[in-house]
């Protein structure tokens, strides 16, 4: 019942602040769409429970691309990203624990992303001062042709 409401209470938020690409036809989005509201779960890889790296990398296995279970090792993946380049489906790093990197989440579109947060899956605006002041940096690991396919609407 607690996760119905989660996803309920996601969904309604996402209703009300008519979050960018939360709405649209990617495989990217229809993916994480999907996931909203699921427990956290510290080693979690599985929609019974995510940790954060265990949420990018299911959705990354959705989309056909392997990604390690780990926030650190995902970092040294793809190339760099500069904050101002984004585009959704790159991987988005902050150092939470005070020892580098130590969480990630998946860019969205309109400066916003998704993530197994100690709440759940979610999706959080990159400015929201917790987040904007342990951002470390952003990964591309979803080439030209992968990125058209996953990442682009369908419409």
């Amino acid at each position: 019942m607690r996760k119905l409401s989660a996803v309920l209470f996601a969904f309604a938020l996402l209703l009300a602040f008519q979050v960018g690409s939360a709405f649209a036809d990617s495989k990217l989005d229809n993916t994480v769409d999907g996931l909203l509201g699921i427990d956290y779960d510290y080693g979690g890889t599985t929609t019974d429970g995510f940790d954060c790296s265990g949420f990018t990398a299911y959705v990354f296995k959705k989309l056909g691309v392997s990604l390690p279970h780990s926030s650190k090792s995902q970092y040294q993946l793809g190339t760099k990203v500069a904050k101002d380049d984004l585009r959704p489906g790159d991987l988005v790093f902050f150092n939470t624990d005070g020892n580098g990197v130590s969480h990630v989440g998946v860019y969205v579109g309109d400066n916003k992303f998704a993530h197994a947060a100690s709440k759940g899956v979610t999706i959080s605006a990159l400015s929201e001062k917790y987040y904007a002041t342990r951002y470390v940096g952003a990964r591309r690991v979803l080439d030209s042709d992968t990125y058209e396919k996953v990442a682009v609407d369908e419409n």
